[in-house]
């Protein structure tokens, strides 16, 4: 039995996909830092350490993407969470408050995000 198979890569579409699949995932690393935000999870006094995120993107050619929170003392109050945080400010504040989005209850968050956005991204090259 022979069988004969022709594959025609369509190059416009798959270009789109790829662009789609960026444009997904910037938008997958918005929704989680708002997400973040409106958690109320981030220590707060001054504003200064919520204000300082954002999402760093230079490696989104290789598909991925980073949440950063740049002041000098991130990094001690997330690995600090036995801190007596403030919560009046934000009521969830704690420490290593992407925790819930690694390992707990949010960790389908980006997933879910970045399969909703790349859909509507892809203007129906993805179901």
């Amino acid at each position: 039995m022979n069988v004969k198979v022709t594959v025609k890569l369509d190059n416009k579409k798959i270009s789109s996909l790829i662009e789609s699949s960026k444009q997904a995932l910037e938008q997958t690393g918005d929704s989680l830092l708002t997400d973040i935000r409106n958690s109320a999870v981030v220590p707060k006094d001054t504003g200064e350490l919520e204000r300082s995120s954002f999402v760093d993107t230079t490696g989104i050619n290789w598909g991925h993407i980073r949440i950063m929170f740049d002041t000098p003392y991130a990094r001690r109050l997330y690995w600090h969470p036995e801190y007596d945080f403030r919560d009046d400010k934000n009521v969830n504040a704690q420490g290593k408050w992407m925790e819930s989005y690694i390992n707990g209850e949010k960790q389908d968050f980006m997933k879910n995000a970045y399969l909703e956005h790349w859909k509507n991204f892809s203007k129906g090259l993805i179901h």
